[in-house]
């Protein structure tokens, strides 16, 4: 049996609808229209079989398949909504408030059964970061973080904490996914000379730090984004600091560190310097992409030793997406930049297209593993809001604008499983599209009158670095070198170029000495003033002419000369006329 169609859900001014996916982009009529325009949050389960939404009045909850309203819950300032991994609870988060006379407000969190409707548990969650409790994939264990505390619970029971994770200043955990034992990933921000730290424990061995799997420290670090791979053997910390003390850049300073539940730690050695865009993992679990450096931002594909296997080169980007099969990435620039979009085929290293997606806001897969939505959503940008659908190949499959007094909101594809949709081999050409192609003609830069009719020559701010293999040949047991090994590589080479370029000058200069004494002229020997202040400018004169004589040399290769290098060539008469008045004066 095929597959389904995944669908899209669509929020915004005009309402909440669902579109059917490829082929055929027409509006689902399983699924009712709201016509509402205070939709202000919608969830799909793990599995997309569930959905709900809030409309301002109510949080309901119906089946996606059959389009039967399952419950509804009486929360019209709900403003979050996420399902547990099994479907069991739907959890919901509103605004925070306190009465007018100080005492505390009402349990802002809630946790309904799904099946009944019933509210299984309210907490107060003052802060909209990191709402949601984390469960485990079977749902044997829910966690949230507490006044510096990590807080579990056992089977869905919140009546009763089954374990606490107790470090001081506990800022954030993430749980594995797959299947059991869980493990959990925290980080404790550093504070007086104290360094921060992220540890690795495993469920429910919480007794002290001799019982953590892994532990990994740094100094610079307000913030961190903790990324478990889908196997839960490793995680990636990107660890940021607000402010960048060297004054390189506007946006902070961001470190890549490596950490796995054997114990093994590293740094993640990038080449270029700047900020750290994102990183992401392979769902293999065996490679992780990074996109880094001051722009054009280079892109590096790393094993799970920490080197590089596939340097991308540089280009405007500062995102990476893997297909849901990990055989597709796609390398992009959204936000400031244009939108240029770059996807690879990741078993061969070859680029399938090259399609450009102009004022995206948002990017993501479709479940298939063959389409990609692009979306231009408010309020990031309030005009020229709409949603394009891809094939990978390039090729612009549907493409929406709302109207120009409407705005868009939010669009997300329905998910499905792992396993529900096969991986299929990857295609370089591009699909048949009914849709022209939407690339934009390139922008001409701007010619004075004056160079209309002349050739143009190329003037770039940077050259871009092209795509690099960074594995070892075959046969050569050569290991991807790190920063500092590179660096002095390059200096030891530059010696070596500096001394041969001597040697060559100095066996030159014997040359032309011994040409010069087999002519009949040069007999004679070089004549000298007497006055070492003389000798010395004379030989600086010649120093200057034969610098010029290699500029127009350079000239006549047809290199063009800098304005500095221009004005040295004017300077060539005076100077032989005061190397002559010199000579003539010995």
């Amino acid at each position: 049996m095929a597959p389904p169609a995944p669908l899209l859900a669509v929020r915004g001014s005009e309402g909440l609808y669902m579109v059917n996916g490829p082929p055929s982009f027409t509006e689902s009529t399983a699924f009712q229209r709201d016509s509402g325009k205070n939709c202000k949050a919608v969830a799909f389960s793990k599995d997309g079989s569930l959905f709900a939404w809030c409309n301002g009045e109510k949080v309901n909850v119906v089946n996606v398949t059959s389009a039967e309203l399952l419950c509804s819950f009486d929360l019209p300032k709900a403003v979050c909504l996420q399902f547990s991994p099994k479907n069991n609870v739907l959890a919901t988060w509103q605004a925070y408030t306190t009465a007018k006379d100080g005492a505390a407000g009402v349990p802002n969190l809630q946790l309904h059964d799904v099946k009944t409707g019933k509210c299984l548990k309210s907490f107060i969650q003052k802060k909209m970061q990191n709402w949601c409790p984390c469960w485990a994939d079977d749902e044997s264990i829910c966690a949230r973080n507490v006044n510096n505390e990590v807080h579990f619970f056992e089977n869905n029971n919140f009546n009763t904490i089954a374990n606490k994770l107790h470090l001081q200043k506990v800022n954030d955990f993430v749980l594995s996914p797959g299947a059991q034992p869980t493990k959990v990933a925290v980080y404790v921000p550093g504070s007086k000379g104290a360094p921060s730290f992220v540890r690795l424990y495993q469920y429910p061995n919480f007794g002290g730090p001799q019982s953590a799997l892994a532990n990994k420290s740094f100094f610079k670090a307000d913030k961190v984004t903790m990324l478990w791979n889908k196997k839960a053997t490793a995680v990636l910390v990107i660890a940021s600091t607000e402010v960048d003390k060297t004054g390189a850049s506007y946006y902070g300073e961001q470190t890549l560190h490596y950490i796995a539940t054997n114990g093994e730690s590293a740094v993640v050695q990038l080449p270029k310097n700047g900020p750290i865009y994102d990183v992401v993992w392979n769902p293999n679990s065996v490679e992780f992409c990074a996109v880094y450096g001051f722009m054009p931002a280079k892109a590096t594909v790393f094993n799970l030793k920490c080197d590089p296997v596939f340097d991308f080169g540089t280009g405007p980007r500062n995102a990476a997406y893997y297909s849901p099969h990990g055989h597709i990435l796609v390398l992009a620039g959204f936000g400031n930049l244009r939108g240029q979009m770059e996807v690879w085929d990741v078993k061969n290293y070859k680029l399938i297209s090259k399609p450009v997606a102009s004022d995206s806001t948002y990017f993501a897969w479709c479940p298939d593993g063959e389409h990609i939505v692009t979306a231009t959503c408010a309020p990031r940008l309030r005009v020229s809001n709409g949603y394009k659908i891809w094939h990978y190949t390039g090729s612009l499959l549907h493409n929406y604008e709302v109207s120009s007094n409407e705005e868009m909101w939010q669009v997300t594809w329905q998910p499905f499983l792992d396993g529900v949709f096969p991986a299929k081999a990857v295609k370089y050409q591009a699909v048949p599209s009914e849709l022209p192609s939407a690339e934009p003609k390139p922008a001409q830069a701007y010619r004075p009158p004056a160079l209309r009719n002349k050739p143009v020559t190329s003037s770039k701010l940077h050259e871009d670095e092209p795509p690099q293999n960074m594995k070892p040949q075959s046969g050569s047991s050569d290991k991807p070198l790190s920063k500092t090994a590179l660096k002095n590589q390059r200096k030891h080479e530059a010696k070596k170029a500096a001394k041969q370029e001597a040697k060559a000058d100095a066996n030159q200069d014997s040359t032309q000495s011994s040409a010069s004494q087999n002519a009949p002229r040069s007999v004679v020997p070089a004549a000298t003033s007497g006055d070492p202040e003389v000798d010395k400018k004379i030989k600086n004169l010649k120093k200057k002419l034969k610098a010029i004589e290699q500029l127009k040399e350079q000239a006549a290769a047809g290199k063009q000369l800098e304005k500095n290098q221009l004005e040295k060539i004017q300077k060539e008469t005076a100077l032989l006329q005061e190397l002559e008045d010199l000579e003539l004066g010995l």
